[in-house]
């Protein structure tokens, strides 16, 4: 990570299809899948997807703020899953699968708080938002197999039915924001 790149860490449901999503970005350097709400004993893949951890599936993602804003990651965010569904975005249930935005300070949870209001004032949704603005105390990192999942496993059915569709919307509705190749 360089002295001017940041860090934001979302949780959108599964990790593997908001990894997706992210990476396809111009100005994001990285994208790793991990866990965060929980302790660092059962920070692992087995415990988490037991759903009484704490931990939701995350994704850490490193980006420079010159090439693309957090509030335009957030933008994306919200797009790229359903933000008004209570723990679960699509056949994935439970807290693990939470919409949560876990934030390092307080400018970044200002930031945050304006876009859901802003959100939900607009109409942009049906419901209102019930993504949860938690605390970041820590990020713990999925294991490896689970790192590029999508990218490493194109043809890998969960992945052409959940993952694939996200990054397809999110490369449609943020055409200007793609990675020239």
């Amino acid at each position: 990570m360089s002295s001017t790149s940041q860090t934001a860490v979302l949780a959108g449901g599964c990790f593997w299809c908001t990894e997706a999503a992210f990476e396809q970005l111009d100005g994001v350097s990285d994208v790793e899948s991990g866990y965060a709400g929980g302790a660092k004993e059962n920070a692992n893949y087995e415990a988490v997807c037991r759903g009484n951890t704490g931990h939701a599936e995350v994704i850490r993602i490193t980006y420079d703020p010159a090439k693309i804003s957090y509030e335009t990651l957030l933008d994306v965010f919200f797009d790229a899953h359903d933000p008004t569904t209570l723990n679960r975005q699509g056949a994935d249930t439970g807290t693990q699968y939470r919409s949560a935005i876990f934030v390092e300070n307080d400018v970044q949870r200002k930031v945050v708080e304006r876009k859901i209001a802003e959100h939900n004032a607009s109409g942009h949704f049906s419901r209102p938002i019930v993504t949860s603005i938690e605390p970041l105390t820590n990020f713990y990192p999925a294991e490896q197999y689970h790192q590029d999942y999508a990218r490493q496993h194109p043809d890998q059915p969960y992945i052409q039915s959940a993952a694939m569709p996200k990054a397809c919307k999110v490369r449609d509705k943020y055409a200007q924001l793609i990675r020239k190749e």
